[in-house]
């Protein structure tokens, strides 16, 4: 090979390796620290092609977008000593790359580790004063707000900002599920017998009343039957009597036509009678007008 190509491909490489040594690039997605020998000098955040000092200074680039922390799975305790697995999630925002490098240094495992202890720490204190009705319901909001901001007073140093706190998932640990739910078939059916209970009782109340009521409608009816009967009777003694008194001869001898008809009607009747008796005197002549 020839030298002056040989020469060339060197210059070549030497210019590629001075552009990358003096030159860096910045997205608009990105903020770069500039260090000089570990020495924080100047942050950049213009996009675009910056120039560095080769070898002594170096760009440290950290991502300026929404970043999000996913913490481990973790049991605490409530207010109402149930006990919960918790997995949450934070989301952050790089907002001082001077503190953050300082503080936790310029890769993202520095802010993790310190996001873990200081989301667990908020999640035990804040959720051991709720019971579990209240992690469980409309209240969750509220709790994850108290969180929140209590993450972002700690992190406030750290030139990060906690956008949201959010719990993904809260589940009963396995021991605790089968208790909690006897208790809740054992409330259903306190509810359910309570329930029959009260039926029971009302429907009680109901044949009482029922019974009462057929009481007093039966008492009235024979009332009223009786006082029916009896006007009828008063009715019929008083036909009775008014026809005697217009001609007591013939009402005589139609009661004793009436009571042969009795009597003798079906044909199988026998009678041991004198035959001067009274009642046999229609047979044996016909009465004077």
């Amino acid at each position: 090979m020839n030298r002056s190509v040989v020469a060339g491909l060197a210059a070549l490489l030497a210019i590629f390796v001075a552009v990358d040594l003096c030159f860096y690039e910045v997205s608009q997605t990105e903020i770069v620290l500039i260090t000089q020998l570990g020495q924080p000098r100047q942050v950049v955040t213009t996009p675009g092609l910056h120039f560095k000092l080769p070898l002594i200074q170096t760009a440290n680039v950290f991502d300026k977008r929404l970043l999000d922390y996913e913490a481990p799975q973790e049991e605490v305790v409530l207010g109402d000593q149930r006990r919960l697995i918790v997995d949450s999630f934070t989301r952050y925002l790089i907002t001082n790359p001077l503190e953050y490098y300082q503080t936790v240094g310029p890769t993202e495992d520095g802010i993790r580790a310190r996001l873990n202890s200081v989301v667990s720490s908020s999640l035990r204190r804040v959720l051991g004063g709720e019971t579990l009705l209240d992690v469980l319901s409309n209240q969750r909001q509220r709790i994850m707000t108290a969180i929140k901001n209590q993450v972002n007073d700690e992190m406030h140093n750290f030139g990060v900002k906690i956008v949201d706190v959010r719990i993904r998932r809260a589940d009963l640990p396995e021991e605790n599920t089968d208790a909690i739910l006897q208790r809740m078939q054992s409330e259903r059916k306190r509810v359910a017998a309570q329930a029959r209970a009260e039926g029971a009782e009302a429907s009680a109340r109901i044949k009482a009343d029922a019974d009462r009521q057929k009481t007093v409608l039966v008492a009235q009816a024979r009332a009223d039957a009786d006082r029916l009967r009896g006007e009828g009777e008063a009715q019929a003694i008083a036909i009775y009597a008014n026809a005697f008194q217009r001609d007591p001869k013939f009402f005589a001898t139609w009661r004793t036509l009436q009571a042969y008809k009795t009597a003798f009607g079906a044909g199988k009747s026998r009678l041991v009678l004198s035959p001067q008796d009274d009642f046999l005197k229609l047979m044996q002549g016909v009465p004077a007008p």
